[in-house]
């Protein structure tokens, strides 16, 4: 069975991401361990991890991932703010660590300035994580989300993906697929079941599957090779329901958890409705 869950606010502690994953029937959760609009960092105290260790072994929840910031740039030729971005997703993976999270997923960037060579901002983003690999030792996966492409972002293709892991060259890179994000970017115009197969074929023949370490499902209320980041709710975007119930059928990505990052039916953030229509899917 597919882990289906989502990202829920840890407002009030991290005990408290658990019990909303727990109300709205989620099994596997995204959490930011800090602010995700700040460059400071504030790590949870013992007491608030020990109460969350509590929490997640009475509970279902089968997988933790944490977000990163969004300010985290390693594609960027600014030093000040390429230093910032490896000290920033330092602090957060040790967060992960620290609570034995799966991984850290984040954006790998932008070309700053825009007149800089994709590759060399590549090699810049792959020298950045290995920096960040070698500062936290252990099991804890970096993850590399992919992007809606556009205004010279870095990590929308399956190509910049490949090039970057084949440069960190670690067993602890893994890769998150973003569903809104692969129709946005052009990666592909439909989740229709022949286009799902190219994806996943090249996705495999590039990087390799056993890489992929997990999912985010998200509508998107803008059309394909629109490059604009916008998630919808399960059905009422751009993939559709249908879209969704053939991604269920691929087997090959069954293995992997499916985290919601919609905007739920309340604007409140993704909610039971939308974990009930994603396993209406299967």
């Amino acid at each position: 069975m597919v882990s289906i869950g989502a990202h829920v606010s840890v407002a009030g502690g991290l005990y408290k991401g658990i019990e909303k994953a727990v109300a709205i029937g989620a099994h596997t959760i995204q959490i930011f361990g800090s602010s995700p609009r700040q460059w400071t960092t504030r790590f949870p105290d013992q007491h608030s991890i020990d109460l969350y260790k509590d929490a997640i072994k009475k509970s279902k929840i089968t997988s933790v991932y944490l977000h990163a910031p969004y300010l985290v740039n390693l594609g960027t030729f600014k030093d000040d703010h390429w230093n910032k971005s490896i000290k920033n997703l330092i602090d957060h993976l040790q967060i992960a660590k620290l609570i034995n999270a799966n991984g850290l997923i984040f954006h790998v960037g932008t070309i700053s300035p825009p007149e800089k060579s994709r590759t060399l901002s590549l090699e810049r983003a792959a020298l950045g994580m290995k920096e960040v690999l070698k500062q936290v030792k252990g099991k804890t996966q970096l993850i590399m989300e992919n992007s809606a492409g556009g205004s010279n972002k870095i990590g929308y293709s399956i190509e910049d993906l490949a090039a970057i892991f084949k440069k960190v060259k670690s067993s602890r890179v893994k890769i998150c697929l973003d569903t809104a994000h692969a129709l946005e970017a052009g990666l592909i115009e439909s989740y229709s079941p022949p286009l799902i197969k190219k994806l996943f074929d090249e996705f495999d023949d590039k990087i390799g599957l056993e890489h992929l370490s997990v999912l985010h499902i998200n509508d998107s209320k803008t059309p394909y090779n629109s490059h604009h980041d916008l998630h919808e709710n399960i059905g009422k975007g751009h993939i559709g329901l249908e879209g969704f119930k053939n991604l269920a059928r691929e087997k090959r990505v069954r293995n992997k958890p499916w985290i919601l990052e919609v905007p739920g039916f309340d604007h409140v953030g993704p909610d039971k409705k939308n974990i009930e229509l994603l396993n209406s899917c299967f």
